[in-house]
Formats: C-alpha cells, structure tokens, sequence
C-alpha cells in the first residue's frame, strides 16, 4: 500500500490528495482482461486452489474464490472439533457448503485433516482411552466422514503434522496410543472408506531438505516399500518474507522420484506490518518462487493458498505483528503477488492503473478547540468493494464523533472503515465520511494510508 499524504493549515480548508497505486474492483469482472489462475493452471496440468471459509462464500468473496480458483479446501469444516463436537453427534453443515459450492463452481475439493493432535473435541482429548479403544474411535472417525464425501472429494490430508521439528515422532494423542503405525491404520481405513480419493500426509517446516523433511521421506519411503495406501505429500509452506527455501524444488523432485504427488497445501507468505511497496515485491518473488518450483516437477499436483484474501488469514492472530500474507489485501484488491503467480502460470496480466482510486482528507471547518473533517474516497479507472482508512495523528487531536463510517482511535492511531451501506465505490465514484475532532494548539498534516 502507497501513503495518501494531506495538506492543512490552521484556521483554513486545505485539502491533501495522494493516490493508491495497484488497486482495482475485487470482483471477477476486476480480472476481465485477464486469464483466470484456475485456466492458468489447468493449461499448466495443476490445480490452484485456496482455503476457505464457508460463511463467507458469498459476494465478492465468493466471486472471487469460484472464479480464480480450481480447488478448495475447507480451512476448519472438516476438522474433528466441528464435524463430531459432542460423541455421535455429527455436525456436516459448513462442509457440505463448500462441497457444493464446489461442485456448482466445478471446483475440487482437499479434505482436511482426518487425524491431527490439534482442533480435537474436548470428549476426546479428555478421555481416558485404551489402545483398542483409541484405534476404534479413529477408524470410525474416518470410516464415517471419508464415506459421507465419498466420490466427492479429490484428495484428503490424513494425517496432518506428524513429525517434531528434529524429524521425531510429535507426541500426540495418536502417537501415544497407538505408536507411529497409526499413520498407516489411518491411510488404510481412509483408502477402504474411498479408493479414489488421493491420500496424502501434510505437514510444515518440510518445504525444503532437513531433518523434518527427511524424517517425511523415509516414512513414504516406509510406507510405499510395505503397500500402504499413500499417494502424495503436502508440503504446507507457511513462510516467512524472503525466506524460501532454495532447495525447495529439490525437494520437491526427491519426493516424487519415490513415486509419489507432491501438492503445496497452505500457502502464504507472512511480512512484518505495516507492508510497503518493497516488502510487496520481495513478497511477490516469493510467491513466483513457489509456484515455479511446483510447474517445474510434473508431480507435483498444484498449490493452495492457505485463504486469498488478508481478511481470512490467520496470520495476524498466531503470529504479532505480522501478516498481508495472502495474493489479496483486506478489500479484496490483488496484490503484486497475485500477478507473480499468474505469470510463474504462463499469464500475461496489467496491473491496474497507478493512482486509480484516491482518498482526499479535508478540514470543513475549525475553531480553538476542535475542528470537523471529511474524507472523500473516489475511484477513476478500478473500483473498490470496500474500504479502510488510516492514519496518525501528531499533536493529540481526537476524534469525538464521526458519521458515515466506523472510526477507532487507539492512541494517535486513526483507522476509519465503510459503513455497512457504503463500502462500494464504483469506476468514476466516490464516497465521503466526516468526523469531528478536539485539538490543542496545533494541527499538524497526518499522513493518511487507504486499503
């Protein structure tokens, strides 16, 4: 995101404009000249997918993730704690609505997770079990919900996260009970309960080769060498901006010479707050790193974005301090990385205009203790579905009231976003929002950011 600066002097109405540079509708018409990334990929022999949250397929975010994507997985819809959350009492509703949003959008579906030591109902883990009874109650965990899709679903994530950072066994609930062959129990109920299903071990910190990584590769090596229904490796790939691993691709390779898919199944690259337009770019690279380490290995099966839009992903809330992880930003906007996936695809895409949308901050009028002020946000060449306003404050002035958008102030922190019946701003329109303001003294210029 580029600063809107203003301009202001006391007793007066000065008005600041500055622009935001790559910025266009959300909607998929905001692609129109463009190949959609599911075409994009298809025409490569991939799949290009996104988590996704089930409440939310709608609008432009469900616009959005049935137009740009082929695949979906369902972020938490299919996790233990929502689908059984009380013992025999079954709970399919957001998972049943992504599969047919799927299925209306002729999209595949990754079912995620069958077995993992985290998201468990509290019956479970607070149980005490014995080995028999701990194999019963997996088996039919998975006999019962690998069924229900059966013949729906591409692929499943069976076991999720199996292995420390040192290439152990993770302790867990099923590492406990049932020693590490409960991660080829489970592939095989899962392969009996739907044989066309592809059935995959997932987990992060294995992008590129170490020790986790190794651990992951001598298990499918185990694992084919006894027969056991496996059929690929998900390499999660939660990184960190500029760190992608340089023996990714090698990697990659190493995994698929045992005759196995590889898939990057959660994808998004985290930066420290507040973006700018370098850690942008640096962001975009590593994205077409990615991706074009997975087109240039023929098994490796595709890439999922763990969410497409910054306003789903949840980086911010595991990780302080950072986040705009995702190829969209809040409002929807696609971001420089979104292009760099594109073109690593074979597309050929232009970035919205520079300076399509604008915000202008203005002082309406003023006297010795306070002032009222306006923003006006309008778009020429884009459009924005939804809008968010920032800005710092220099000399303690205090937003008091405002009217036609929903403003905080937390300390000299500004941030302003639509009401709930103006969050549109079309080609060639604007919106406005005004406040009123204390100040003591002084009324210094703050610089104001819009996205």
């Amino acid at each position: 995101m580029r600063s809107l600066r203003t301009g202001l002097s006391l007793g007066s109405v000065l008005t600041g404009i500055a622009a935001l540079g790559a910025l266009l509708v959300a909607a998929p018409a905001a692609h129109a000249a463009d190949t959609p990334l599911r075409d994009l990929a298809a025409a490569k022999g991939k799949v290009i997918g996104t988590a996704v949250t089930g409440s939310k397929l709608t609008g432009t975010y469900g616009d959005i993730a049935g137009a740009q994507f082929n695949s979906l997985t369902p972020g938490n819809a299919m996790k233990w704690e929502t689908v059984e959350p009380t013992r025999g009492t079954y709970n399919w509703a957001e998972a049943d609505q992504i599969v047919a949003f799927a299925q209306a959008h002729n999209q595949q579906v990754r079912g995620h997770t069958l077995v993992w030591h985290s998201q468990n109902p509290s019956w479970l883990t607070n149980g005490t079990w014995t080995s028999a009874q701990l194999g019963s109650l997996l088996q039919d965990h998975i006999t019962t919900e690998v069924t229900r899709y059966k013949g729906k679903l591409a692929a499943w994530d069976v076991v999720n996260e199996p292995f420390n950072e040192d290439g152990t066994y993770r302790s867990t609930l099923w590492y406990n009970g049932l020693g590490s062959d409960y991660i080829a129990q489970a592939l095989t109920w899962a392969h009996a309960a739907d044989p066309s299903a592809k059935l995959y071990v997932n987990d992060y910190n294995v992008e590129g080769v170490n020790a986790k990584s190794t651990a992951l590769y001598n298990l499918v090596k185990s694992l084919k060498e006894r027969g056991v229904p496996i059929d690929g490796v998900g390499l999660q790939a939660h990184l960190v901006l500029g760190q992608v691993p340089s023996t990714l691709q090698q990697n990659i390779q190493r995994f698929a010479d045992l005759g196995v898919d590889v898939a990057v199944t959660e994808l998004d690259i985290r930066m420290q707050l507040p973006s700018d337009s370098a850690k942008l770019t640096q962001q975009a690279a590593d994205y077409k790193s990615v991706i074009d380490a997975c087109v240039a290995v023929s098994r490796c099966y595709g890439v999922t974005v763990w969410g497409f839009t910054d306003s789903d992903s949840w980086i911010p809330d595991v990780f302080s301090g950072y986040g705009a992880a995702t190829p969209y930003d809040e409002n929807y906007l696609p971001k420089p990385a979104y292009y760099a996936i594109a073109g690593s695809l074979g597309g050929t895409t232009t970035p919205p205009p520079t300076g399509a949308c604008t915000a202008t901050y203005s002082v309406q009028s003023q006297w010795n203790t306070g002032f009222t002020g306006q923003v006006r946000i309008a778009c020429s060449g884009a459009a924005l579905s939804s809008w968010k306003v920032n800005w710092t404050y220099g000399a303690g002035q205090r937003i008091t009231q405002a009217w036609n958008a929903d403003c905080t102030q937390s300390g000299a922190a500004v941030t302003c976003a639509n009401a709930s019946y103006n969050g549109t701003v079309p080609n060639g329109g604007s919106v406005t929002f005004g406040f009123n303001a204390s100040w003591s003294g002084s009324n210094p210029v703050p610089t104001v950011t819009l996205g």
